[in-house]
């Protein structure tokens, strides 16, 4: 196949194998303080891939129990090599919900490199305990459209949804990344922050094995943010995709914090604050700090932003603007009727081209609700609805407003809690705020608004906020929390706080 026809050989594989002939003496991993080389982790690769090719396996769905080990990152590429897809399992998770993710994805062999797995019924490759033999790097010709993992993320319905990348939208993502400018070599040090259920993951751990450079790991039993204070302390890193979350629970220690080594920075995974990222940059004061946004279905990444050091950034109701596709996708904002709305008309964002999801695994009902396709550019073009709420401006850029479910009605108004959020920040001089709604016992909606940090006045922060909102967006609750909490993906848990709510 030409380059044009296998994205993910050229762009993934044969770099990465490359590596491993160049840089073979050099470091690809440190996982829980120990090092691994490139030749290493050919060795891992090998020994695994050689064990499922002595499987019965049915199907080319692979379960892969995502322990932070050398063992689990090798039989990613293992899988990949197989032509196979791997679907992560998170030991931590409720094996119920695992339970679900195998069932749904006909789940027939899983991986796991636990000293006993908690997993029955199911065919296990205990990979910890596997005898490298001999190499066995030589990868099957698979084609792009075959899909390469499956990642599971909340459902509405209460069943996890399945979201199918293929091997083509990975390697068009990994073509399109490196097109933003980014130089990165043997040389550096890479953070991977993120679990492997979450696909920024698999940019942390897939930029760095590329080219050569080494990757650096949070172990599950350590608290992320002082470990990640400790890598950067300790291991000079130079390149790192964060989620503002993490990024503000560093804030106690900025003034300790000093990363002249860090050389880029991506925020991601959530909206990102002009006020956070203006105090983070005086942390890391060489590198290059962007803004990163993207759905799981639209792989990884699909719109970017550069943030000007010391210069004015574009931003809405104090979020940094996502910016402009990558290359090789197109982005529309609609309206309910999906006309396409001109700059400054807000709607939901909607994305096309090579990196967008086939479709949701084995869901028609859901395809059907967020694929369309429309005349666009000269052509048909498939949409993916990415459910966010969203403007151009004159220049073209995307501003972000929050998630339409985050709009709701109060009295008859419609309400962006984003915009709550924004004046409650600048009354707590940057700490963060969320609002939530939820229904009293009446039946009726009402806002409560969540703020983390010390305590403050409720009567001085609703005076503040009557004097910014009218009267139907002031919050009818104030809760104080010291220290806000994240789910697995390092965003604040919205639904933990909505459910703490005591009404």
């Amino acid at each position: 196949m030409d380059g044009n026809n296998n994205m993910f050989q050229d762009n993934i594989i044969s770099p990465f194998l490359g590596k491993v002939q160049d840089f073979g003496t050099y470091n690809a991993f440190c996982i829980n303080d120990k090092f691994y080389t490139y030749n290493d982790f050919a060795q891992y690769i090998s020994k695994i891939r050689k064990a499922l090719q002595t499987s019965e396996r049915k199907g080319l769905n692979i379960g892969l129990v995502v322990n932070d080990d050398i063992e689990t990152y090798a039989s990613i590429f293992a899988i990949w090599f197989e032509g196979c897809a791997y679907v992560p399992l998170h030991p931590l998770q409720p094996i119920e919900r695992n339970s679900e993710i195998i069932h749904q994805a006909d789940i027939y062999l899983i991986i796991d490199s636990s000293f006993s797995s908690s997993f029955k019924d199911v065919a296990i490759i205990e990979s910890g305990k596997l005898r490298f033999d001999e190499l066995n790097l030589h990868p099957n010709t698979i084609p792009d459209e075959v899909v390469a993992y499956i990642l599971f993320t909340s459902g509405s319905t209460g069943k996890p949804k399945g979201v199918p990348i293929t091997r083509g939208n990975i390697g068009q993502f990994l073509k399109s990344f490196f097109e933003v400018g980014f130089h990165i070599d043997e040389k550096d040090r890479c953070l991977q922050c993120f679990d492997l259920t979450f696909d920024v993951s698999v940019q942390s751990f897939l930029v760095p094995l590329t080219r050569g450079a080494c990757t650096y790991t949070i172990p599950h039993n350590q608290i992320k943010y002082s470990y990640i204070f400790g890598l950067f302390e300790e291991h000079k890193l130079t390149f790192g995709a964060m989620a503002p979350s993490m990024v503000r629970y560093l804030r106690p220690y900025f003034e300790e914090i000093s990363v002249p080594s860090m050389r880029y920075n991506i925020l991601t995974a959530e909206a990102s604050p002009i006020d956070l990222i203006n105090e983070w940059s005086i942390c890391i004061p060489n590198a290059e700090i962007y803004d990163f946004y993207g759905p799981t279905e639209a792989t990884i990444y699909c719109t970017y932003h550069k943030i000007i050091r010391n210069g004015e950034n574009k931003n809405y109701n104090g979020i940094s603007s996502i910016g402009k596709p990558l290359q090789g996708l197109k982005a529309i904002i609609i309206d309910d009727d999906k006309k396409i709305l001109g700059a400054g008309q807000k709607g939901e964002l909607c994305i096309a081209g090579g990196q967008v999801t086939p479709g949701y695994w084995k869901n028609y009902e859901k395809n059907k609700e967020s694929f369309f396709e429309i005349f666009f550019e000269g052509g048909i073009c498939r949409f993916y609805r990415t459910g966010d709420s969203c403007f151009k401006d004159k220049d073209g850029d995307i501003m972000y407003s929050g998630r339409l479910d985050y709009q709701v009605k109060i009295h008859g108004y419609r309400v962006e809690l984003g915009e709550i959020e924004y004046y409650a920040r600048e009354f707590l001089g940057g700490n963060n705020a969320v609002a939530v709604a939820f229904e009293n016992t009446a039946k009726n909606t009402e806002i409560a608004l969540f703020v983390e940090g010390e305590l403050v006045d409720d009567g001085k922060l609703l005076k503040y906020l009557g004097s910014k909102l009218p009267y139907y967006m002031s919050p009818s609750k104030i809760f104080m929390c010291k220290k806000f909490p994240l789910n697995s993906n390092g965003k604040v848990d919205r639904n933990l706080l909505k459910n703490s709510i005591n009404l």
